[in-house]
């Protein structure tokens, strides 16, 4: 019975090991695109990590979960919204020309 039972693990273990590997869903950013199949597509969460990315460089601490928040996002566009990387990102979120925000 033992030998049996030692057989069966035996057994179980080779064949988890020729099983194909799982496949794991990983978004994988170039900037502010998404890649996918080849095509750069524009994500708000790549948009988000990008920003992020580009407001560390510029001195500030802050990620791309805190660019999540409004207050947040607008305080980061207010300050580095000029840049080129980012400009299209934060639009809407900067101070426009007459003081307001474009919603």
């Amino acid at each position: 019975m033992t030998h049996r039972v030692v057989a069966a693990a035996a057994f179980a273990a080779a064949a988890v090991a020729f099983l194909p590997p799982t496949v794991q869903a990983r978004v994988v950013c170039d900037g502010q695109f998404q890649v996918n199949s080849g095509a750069a597509i524009a994500t708000p969460y790549c948009q988000d990590r990008y920003l992020a990315e580009v407001a560390r460089s510029y001195g500030m601490r802050v990620s791309a979960a805190d660019v999540r928040n409004p207050g947040t996002r607008q305080q980061v566009c207010q300050f580095i919204g000029h840049d080129n990387r980012v400009y299209n990102i934060c639009t809407g979120w900067r101070n426009e020309p007459g003081g307001r925000f474009r919603w």
